[in-house]
């Protein structure tokens, strides 16, 4: 609710190779291997899952098809930072490309995604060691387009292994299901909190034998399940990440989204450096670190399953992506 690409002696290569099989006749519109906007140029998919600001970010009206709203999710990230979409909860995603390949450069980080993550100015737990505020962490994927045709196939997939990629608490080959809501059902109110309009309001289960209810809250009236979808259920995939979202006046009245150390999205404000990712991090599905030259897609999807009281679920929100090496900026990779 409520930020991340390597120039190898391989693309010194693709950019011979391409200007060598250039004629005379392309000098009048010549394009080189690291031209390009630093920015998503499209959106090849978009699918949020349930939460509070799913239909509005981008905005749902009547009649709406899937490849409208993926049309809308474009234009809500293309460029330097666009009005940006939510994720909703756990595996909402979308998935961006871009003009040109963000290179993979040895010792740098290579791209960042833009969120609104930010710090919070006080805390009400002043031991707390990690920094926190509004941290929404999303799971990255990256894809080299190997054969050359324009999409990221199943088998080019690659999950940047951020700091929790290790944790115990983290779930591989996570799954959950929500359920389309029942508009005749009549809403449970919660009597100690007036923010709770409905606490049993789309429910849920995962794979992991756990279910429960999304609570739909007074300040989003409109449907949290998203409204094109015409199915009575959506099931989303992933990993889990911990929950990062603490309590820390005991009493409802103050939530902190506690920041992981590196590698995820709206995870760290977008002038950290931590926001920032090497596309050295990727792995396999085997855990496995992967030697890309760079990357031409990158996937973005919610990575909790947390509720975070009258904030609401704990989703990522995404602005857009910046290739680090065309904006000229140097952020060190992580030792």
């Amino acid at each position: 609710m409520k930020s991340f690409f390597n120039y190898k002696t391989v693309t010194a290569c693709i950019a011979l190779a391409f200007l060598s099989s250039c004629s005379s006749s392309d000098d009048s519109n010549p394009e080189k291997e690291n031209e390009g906007t630093p920015y998503v140029t499209r959106v090849l998919d978009f699918a949020p899952a349930v939460g509070q600001f799913t239909n509005m970010l981008p905005k749902y009206e009547a009649g709406d098809s899937r490849e409208r709203m993926i049309q809308k999710a474009q234009s809500s990230v293309v460029g330097a930072k666009g009005s940006g979409v939510s994720l909703g909860g756990f595996g909402g995603y979308i998935v961006v490309g871009f003009d040109h390949t963000i290179a993979n450069v040895a010792g740098l980080r290579d791209f960042r995604v833009l969120g609104n993550a930010f710090w919070a100015n006080s805390n009400p737990n002043s031991n707390a060691e990690e920094r926190g505020g509004s941290s929404e962490p999303g799971v990255i994927m990256v894809a080299y387009d190997f054969n050359k045709n324009g999409v990221p196939d199943a088998d080019e997939w690659y999950e940047i292994a951020g700091s929790e990629h290790q944790n115990p608490k983290t779930i591989k080959n996570y799954e959950i299901t929500y359920f389309k809501p029942d508009t005749n059902k009549s809403p449970v109110p919660d009597p100690l909190a007036s923010w709770a309009t409905d606490t049993q309001y789309i429910k849920w289960e995962d794979n992991q034998g756990n279910s429960g209810y999304k609570t739909k809250n007074s300040f989003h009236n409109q449907s949290y399940y998203p409204e094109w979808i015409t199915a009575d259920r959506i099931t989303f995939k992933g990993t889990l990440l911990p929950n990062n979202a603490i309590d820390e006046s005991g009493n409802g009245s103050y939530w902190v989204q506690y920041s992981f150390a590196y590698g995820y999205a709206d995870n760290a404000p977008n002038k950290d450096d931590e926001s920032a990712i090497d596309i050295s991090w990727a792995v396999d599905k085997s855990g496995n670190r992967v030697d890309l030259p760079g990357v031409d897609f990158i996937k973005i999807y919610t990575g909790t399953n947390q509720e975070s009281g009258w904030l609401g679920e704990v989703s990522t929100e995404v602005f857009g992506v910046e290739d680090l090496h065309l904006l000229k900026q140097a952020i060190p990779t992580r030792k």
